[in-house]
C-alpha cells in the first residue's frame, strides 16, 4: 500500500508540475505575442501626391491602427517616382539611369509587414499605369521566393462617380495580388464588400462621401483583423 501510495503521490506531483510548466509556456507565448509588433502598409498610386487617394488610404490605416496597439502603418506615395513597368520583362535600365522601385522592395517584403493596402485612383475603369507598373514590377516578389507570401492585403480605388468603375479597378487589383500567394480580403461586415469604394465629386475632399469612408475604415479594420490572426498562429 505504502509503495502504491507512493507511486500515486509522485505521479501526482508530476502531472501538477507539467501543467503548471503547460500554463506558464501559454502565457510566455500570450507575452511574446502582445509584444509583437506588426506593420500595415499602405500604396496610393495616385499621381497625384495628397490627394484623394492618399486621403483614403489613410482613413484606411487609421482604423487598422485602432484594432490592437500592436499595429504600426506606414503610408507611401507613389507619386513622382520612377517605376518603369517594362522593366518586368527582364529588361535593364539604361546606364546611368535611376528607378525607384529599388526603394519599395524592403518596405514590402519585411517580415514585419503583415499586410498591405492597394489605393489607386480609377483611370477609364481600371487602375492608374503606375499603379499597373507598380504591379508588374512586383514580379520581383515572386522570383525572391514569393516575398508576399501569405501578407494580408486590401485594394481600395477612387472614382468620380459612385459608380465609376471602382468594383472592376479592385477586382483587377486583385487578380495581380492573387499571383502573389497574398490573402486577399474585402471590407469587413455590415458592407463585406470586395474592397473599398470611395467617390471624388470633383471637389477632392473624399470624406464628403460617407459610403465609402465607412468602406475604407471598414477595409482597413478587416486587414487589420485578419493580419493579427493570422500573426497569432505564427
Amino acid at each position: 500500500m505504502a509503495d502504491k501510495y507512493t507511486r500515486r503521490k509522485f505521479l501526482g506531483t508530476v502531472g501538477a508540475a507539467v501543467a503548471i510548466d503547460a500554463a506558464a509556456g501559454a502565457v510566455h507565448a500570450a507575452e511574446r505575442q502582445k509584444s509583437e509588433r506588426i506593420r500595415i502598409v499602405g500604396i496610393a498610386c495616385s499621381p497625384r501626391k495628397g490627394k484623394t487617394t492618399a486621403a483614403s488610404l489613410k482613413v484606411c490605416l487609421d482604423a487598422a491602427a485602432q484594432v490592437d496597439p500592436r499595429i504600426e502603418v506606414e503610408l507611401i506615395e507613389l507619386a513622382g517616382m520612377k517605376i518603369d513597368g517594362s522593366l518586368a520583362g527582364g529588361l535593364d535600365l539604361p546606364p546611368g539611369q535611376k528607378d525607384d522601385f529599388s526603394e519599395l522592395i524592403p518596405k514590402c517584403s519585411d517580415p514585419k509587414v503583415a499586410g498591405i493596402i492597394i489605393g489607386t485612383p480609377v483611370y477609364f475603369c481600371n487602375m492608374t499605369s503606375l499603379c499597373k507598373a507598380f504591379l508588374d514590377r512586383c514580379i520581383a516578389f515572386r522570383k525572391n521566393n514569393f516575398a508576399l507570401a501569405n501578407k494580408v492585403a486590401g485594394v481600395l480605388a477612387v472614382g468620380a462617380a459612385r459608380n465609376g468603375g471602382q468594383e472592376i479597378t479592385i477586382q483587377s487589383v486583385q487578380a495581380a495580388l492573387l499571383c502573389q500567394e497574398m490573402i486577399i480580403v474585402g471590407d469587413a461586415r455590415p458592407g463585406a464588400r470586395i474592397g473599398a469604394a470611395v467617390w471624388n465629386d470633383g471637389s477632392d475632399d473624399v470624406t464628403k462621401d460617407e459610403f465609402g469612408m465607412a468602406s475604407a475604415k471598414n477595409l482597413g479594420r478587416r486587414v487589420a483583423e485578419v493580419a493579427l490572426k493570422i500573426a497569432a498562429v505564427r
